[in-house]
């Protein structure tokens, strides 16, 4: 019996919650990935249980001929597969479990890969880990343009690799450069540069166009014809050997296996078996589960789940930025409006300087031609930046932000003449560091407008926004705050407003600390080696240099902490000097083209590791006191903020969670690892 259509009534799995699977009127079955209650697709046990339905359906289905080809899309508007449920990752305790586990989803798509009829998968949107392992798997890849596309293998970032095969097919269909690239760096490839690699086998212009394209690709039985002779090539001996190697030397450089072991044994994998897909199928999976129970796994995926969280600090709806008026063209200013620019907003840059509008100008077009890459994306952004000396675009801007020199009469005047200029609704911000936002709001006819939005330097790399609340600002005003941050993809961190809030109220303590260190003869290569130890992305005078001397002398007098900067110190000699770090040229290093020229020094890892415990000690007393004082709502919050604002070790999971590890268990976590959604 047979509907309208002329699909039979038996073939639709009619059980299914997850997919929706139907054999159409040309024998092309269609299988649509559309999770229940879910805002995007990830693979957990119940959709991949009944993929598993979808398959042995299929694998009658080619064999009665009744149908011609498998179509795999998604139901959802923004993502084909995002990945993996990682909710659900916890759960595994043990290697065997992980094995277990692992196994049943390989065999899964191995019989996926196996079915003697065509299968495209037809890609809109997120395409990631083992979603994108689930499109390797078939035969075709196409993948719309939309700017939303993306694909990638991110799952290094949660202290693991391609588990799914995905090691083997990547490798097979983009060759070892490209797809150890994708692994290693778990980069997000826009479908261009994924066709360019091999992991796309053909571009349509828009997700209207997949339906029709992914049909004639079934009708004409393509396949995808995989990487080249001369790729394949590359996974021989000795060229595997040294590609390898330059592969640990270049990973080693960025991350210590020993806070990272993932990209390591992943490297080691296809050292050892990557000329050898039956080899390196089983070794894929035995390598795979120890990185997967790690402790520095349960860590990032904590990490993951917190900018989850931060993500969903903003209002769905409501107030949509376009405009943004920022004064003051220093280093601060004209890099968060250069970052607007780049996600998209107008804005009007303000300064008395014309050499400051100018210099800010070509500061930004470097960051265009660096993040937008193509001419006419940069030359639209150039269009969407406004110098505007005066400030006539005030009135315009839906966001003002001021980022002028931390003082606070400055300050107060500036907004003072502002005020009456801003149109209904705009937001009025302060990018200050320090200074408390009641105090800047002194004399305002509406005080309750003005919020903080601090920023951190560089603003390209960090992703953390602290939106500063002060007793008198309105709970709208902070929420529009934290829908302009979200609007320019960064993370909301609403905070109270007290000296230093939360970031530079800890990393304060931090940098006074080193300082000391450095006062009492260690050398400055010894305390930031020894910070980088503990798994600080740079060490706390490199980072003091790089914030700028005299910046890191003031934050400590408004916080009351003198440490090493003192009258009299190393620190402030330095100051008095003009020597004021990576702005001047020279601070407790020497710059260069942009970076510190330190001396090569060897020093025991005993000590390193002692000496690093010693340095981050302060920073984790300050982060108990600003959970008592109520900074931010809670310990996972605090967890965030100094992830995101400072880089603090992601792999330990942030300070107040090392510090349960420790077995201080004085503040406990709400447990972030429950707001996880995907990977």
């Amino acid at each position: 019996m047979t509907n309208a259509t002329g699909t039979s009534a038996s073939d639709n799995l009619s059980h299914l919650k997850d997919w929706r699977f139907e054999i159409d009127f040309e024998d092309i079955a269609w299988a649509i990935f559309d999770r229940e209650g879910e805002s995007a697709n990830t693979l957990g046990t119940r959709a991949m249980e009944e993929l598993d339905a979808i398959v042995t359906r299929m694998e009658q289905a080619a064999g009665t001929k009744e149908a011609r080809g498998l179509v795999i899309m998604s139901g959802k508007p923004k993502s084909f597969i995002s990945g993996a449920d990682i909710r659900e990752f916890d759960s595994f305790t043990n290697e065997a479990d992980v094995i277990t586990a692992i196994k049943t989803a390989t065999a899964l798509l191995d019989r996926l890969e196996a079915l003697k009829v065509p299968t495209v998968a037809a890609i809109h949107g997120y395409c990631l880990g083992g979603g994108m392992e689930l499109a390797m798997a078939c035969d075709y890849r196409i993948a719309d343009k939309d700017d939303g596309t993306r694909l990638g293998l991110p799952e290094v970032k949660l202290g693991i690799f391609p588990g799914f095969h995905g090691t083997v097919r990547s490798i097979r269909l983009a060759g070892p450069m490209n797809a150890m690239t994708a692994m290693l760096t778990g980069k997000m490839y826009r479908s261009g540069a994924a066709r360019g690699m091999g992991l796309v086998d053909q571009l349509v212009e828009s997700h209207h166009s997949l339906r029709w394209a992914a049909r004639r690709a079934v009708l004409k039985k393509r396949k995808s014809k995989g990487a080249s002779r001369l790729q394949r090539l590359m996974t021989n001996w000795p060229a595997r050997g040294l590609l390898a190697s330059q592969m640990r030397d270049k990973t080693a450089a960025k991350v210590r296996e020993d806070h990272y072991p993932a990209p390591f044994a992943l490297i080691d994998l296809f050292e050892n078996f990557g000329d050898d897909e039956r080899r390196m199928k089983p070794a894929e999976t035995q390598a795979f589960a120890p990185l997967m129970v790690s402790d520095t796994a349960g860590n990032l995926r904590r990490v993951f789940a917190l900018s989850e969280r931060m993500k969903n600090l903003a209002p769905k709806d409501g107030f949509k930025p376009r405009r943004v008026h920022v004064i003051g063209a220093g280093t601060m200013g004209a890099d968060i409006a250069a970052h607007c620019v780049a996600s998209g907003m107008e804005v009007s840059l303000q300064d008395l300087s014309e050499d400051a509008l100018k210099s800010a100008k070509e500061r930004a077009k470097k960051h265009f031609k660096k993040r937008l890459k193509k001419k006419v994306a940069v030359d639209a952004a150039m269009a969407r930046l406004i110098l505007d000396k005066n400030g006539d675009h005030v009135p315009r801007a839906d966001v003002i932000i001021e980022a002028i020199v931390e003082k606070l009469e400055i300050k107060q005047k500036v907004f003072a003449a502002i005020e009456p200029q801003l149109k209904p609704g705009a937001v009025m911000a302060s990018n200050t560091s320090s200074l408390p936002i009641e105090d800047i709001a002194e004399g305002l006819k509406d005080p309750g407008r003005l919020i903080g939005l601090h920023f951190f330097n560089p603003v390209p790399q960090l992703p953390l926004v602290e939106v500063v609340k002060s007793p008198a600002s309105r709970d709208e005003e902070v929420n529009r705050g934290c829908s302009f941050v979200t609007a320019i993809s960064k993370f909301p961190l609403i905070t109270k407003s007290t000296p230093g809030f939360l970031v530079n109220r800890v990393l304060a303590p931090y940098m006074m600390s080193a300082m000391e260190k450095f006062e009492s003869g260690v050398e400055r290569e010894k305390i930031d080696q020894a910070a980088k130890e503990f798994g600080m992305p740079v060490g706390p005078l490199e980072l003091a240099d790089q914030v700028g001397l005299d910046i890191c002398m003031h934050v400590a007098e408004i916080l009351g902490i003198e440490g090493g900067a003192g009258a009299g110190s190393k620190t402030a000699r330095l100051v008095s000097a003009g020597k004021l770090g990576k702005k001047s040229g020279e601070g407790f290093y020497m710059w260069e083209k942009g970076k510190a020229k330190s001396e090569d020094k060897t020093y025991a890892k005993g000590e390193l590791a002692t000496l690093g415990e010693e340095l981050v000690q302060p920073l984790l007393d300050e982060c108990k006191a600003c959970l008592a004082d109520k900074v931010v709502d809670d310990a996972d919050l605090i967890d965030a903020g100094v992830i995101f604002g400072t880089g603090f070790a992601p792999f330990r999971g942030g300070p107040m969670h090392y510090l349960a590890s420790r077995g201080d268990t004085s503040n406990a976590h709400a447990g972030a690892n429950q707001a996880a959604t995907t990977s």
